[in-house]
């Protein structure tokens, strides 16, 4: 795995996208290949205005051998929508939860058709009353899917063993070790050497050193952009951080970290939704760029995505021949996270999923640019933004919905709060003989019941 947990594996955190990986903790809700609702452990749902009724998949235990009811799924939702901050996919929606026999009814302050897909997102996990009991939420041994939670030793590494109770049938494989390693270059060497069956994120820079049979490029719903803090600082001037855009060289920046392994940007949407590309006009409304005249800035970023220090590096020198001084501030994300969130820096370099809670960008164009998002990196706080994101959450989901996020798009990048430079693939390491892992472009699966390996 790339990144240690940050916050203990809770699944209010994106600790939580690792209990989806390794099929622990599971969700009401999935999503097919095109992003719409599946049943997981709930059956059926349907719709009254501002109220869904889910109805709860019988015959399901927690890995603690208690029950799974329509109340245990209201103690997990209800412990989500209440914490503080809130899991992202809840950014903006106030959600009330209760039982009604073997049902769990939803209601949310406003119409909302995005419901079943929110209710997909691994940070939404079910788990029973046990990992609720101290003050931070639990996950070994509490969850219900094909794999129980045994051991987690910190940020070093994590042990699953197989649940054979579980309703989806019993997995092949007999268990999951997982250990944590920021580094790609230790990642990479662990999958050459035979010591990883499945490596996350194997870096650019080692993929040509492996056996390319052995390699995975799967294209993700993920943007490399760069933000620009529009709250305070040089780039509060808008003349500015459109000079900073035209700054830009992200062909260079492709070619040169990538090594062609990524595509240069064209909206903060990439190919992994091609139908981002079908609805744009090209006619985004920008400010004129300034002069930096010297203005000394400081990027952030961190080191657990290989590449990042290198984009630092080639926007520091694109920046500096514009005409800014560039200071760099690069530290491991666990380290440097709270800054970025608090506008402790001028611009940030992130690599960030862009439907990765609930299958739809709307959720992460409110989280990262409404004046209230949990993660405004940039400190936007844009009436037209705000206009447009709201529109977009309200629209029921289809083409109208797609083409109202790209006008929320279009509204963002007129603000030059965020650059979007490049859209990433990852790559995937699997041992030979590993079977029917999982190639994620959302992020939630990697060991399902189907994979194995082959001895």
């Amino acid at each position: 795995m790339m990144q240690p947990p940050r916050s203990g594996l809770s699944p209010l955190s994106d600790d939580a996208f690792k209990l989806s990986r390794w099929s622990t903790a599971e969700t009401l809700v999935k999503l097919d290949e095109g992003g719409d609702a599946e049943p997981m452990l709930a059956t059926e749902w349907k719709q009254s205005g501002r109220t869904w009724t889910f109805t709860i998949r019988d015959g399901v235990t927690f890995h603690d051998g208690t029950k799974l009811t329509a109340q245990s799924v209201v103690r997990s939702l209800t412990e989500a929508a209440t914490a503080s901050p809130k899991p992202r996919i809840l950014d903006g929606v106030q959600l009330t939860v209760k039982a009604e026999g073997d049902t769990v009814v939803v209601t949310t302050a406003t119409e909302d058709p995005l419901v079943p897909q929110r209710l997909s997102s691994p940070q939404l996990s079910i788990l029973s009353a046990k990992a609720y009991k101290g003050k931070t939420v639990d996950p070994v041994g509490t969850g219900t899917g094909a794999f129980e939670l045994t051991d987690v030793e910190g940020t070093t590494s994590a042990s699953l063993d197989r649940y054979d109770g579980y309703w989806g049938g019993k997995a092949k494989a007999p268990g999951i070790d997982a250990s944590f390693v920021p580094d790609g270059t230790a990642r990479a060497a662990a999958l050459r050497s035979g010591e990883a069956d499945v490596v996350e994120a194997v870096p650019v820079s080692q993929a040509a050193l492996l056996d390319q049979d052995l390699i995975t490029e799967v294209p993700m719903p993920r943007t490399n952009t760069l933000y620009l803090n529009a709250e305070k600082g040089v780039f509060k001037n808008a003349a500015l951080r459109a000079a900073a855009r035209e700054a830009i060289d992200a062909k260079t920046i492709v070619q040169g970290v990538y090594e062609g392994r990524a595509d240069v940007a064209g909206g903060l949407l990439g190919p992994a939704l091609p139908w981002a590309a079908d609805l744009r006009d090209g006619k985004a409304r920008r400010a004129k760029a300034g002069d930096p005249d010297g203005a000394t800035i400081t990027i952030g970023t961190f080191t657990d995505r290989a590449e990042l220090p290198e984009v630092a590096q080639t926007l520091q020198q694109q920046l500096q021949k514009a005409g800014f001084k560039v200071k760099l501030d690069v530290r491991e994300y666990a380290n440097i996270e709270s800054g970025a969130l608090a506008g402790e820096f001028d611009a940030f370099i992130l690599s960030r999923a862009t439907v990765l809670d609930s299958g739809d960008p709307a959720a992460y164009l409110h989280s990262d640019f409404a004046s209230d998002g949990s993660f405004n990196i940039a400190q936007l706080a844009d009436e037209n933004v705000d206009r447009a994101v709201r529109k977009a959450s309200a629209t029921e989901t289809g083409d109208a919905r797609r083409r109202a996020v790209i006008e929320a798009e279009a509204a963002v990048l007129a603000t030059d709060a965020a650059v979007p430079m490049l859209h990433e693939r990852v790559i995937q390491g699997d041992a030979a003989g590993v079977v029917d892992v999982a190639h994620d472009p959302r992020e939630r699966e990697l060991i399902n019941v189907d994979t194995y390996v082959k001895r």
